[in-house]
């Protein structure tokens, strides 16, 4: 009963993540690149599995937070990638790039009336420093870590049980 805390918190780390990526987006006016979109689903996936976890016992519950914690450790790692990308330590995705440049003033008008996903090789907005995706990444690393310690302690509390 006492672990509980922990896929709770892990699920409100998740939660806090996503209502900020919708905050910055629908009240910021940061319109979100391809890689930001694709950095949600893990804490979705995440928030999913600690619930889950709240409601059931035993290896299972300590096997959804494990889950959990490894959809954390992709989205940690979807971060890393963004972030290499804003810093053009590396190629973006073909999504990422606007598609290829207008042939005809047409084409452009029509682009630009049609507003195209922001780019993914530009950092949108930064704190001490670090992008979105850089603090995303770095939230989603304690978060799979928390999950890979309450696991085991889950584990362990359930050997114990068993002796």
């Amino acid at each position: 009963m006492r672990f509980l805390l922990h896929p709770a918190a892990i699920a409100a780390g998740s939660l806090a993540a996503l209502a900020a990526a919708f905050a910055f987006q629908h009240l910021g006016g940061l319109e979100p690149c391809p890689l930001c979109i694709w950095q949600r689903w893990p804490h979705v996936v995440t928030v999913l599995l600690a619930l889950l976890a709240l409601g059931v016992r035993g290896p299972a519950a300590a096997l959804a937070v494990g889950l959990a914690g490894a959809a954390a450790l992709a989205g940690a790692g979807l971060a890393g990638f963004h972030a290499g990308v804003e810093q053009h330590w590396w190629a973006g995705l073909a999504a990422c790039e606007g598609g290829p440049p207008a042939k005809t003033v047409a084409e452009l008008r029509e682009r630009l009336l049609n507003a195209a996903p922001a780019r993914c090789d530009e950092v949108a907005w930064s704190f001490l420093g670090l992008s979105m995706a850089a603090w995303n990444g770095l939230l989603s690393l304690a978060l799979a870590g928390m999950a890979a310690g309450a696991a085991r302690r889950m584990i362990r509390a359930g050997r114990s049980e068993a002796a």
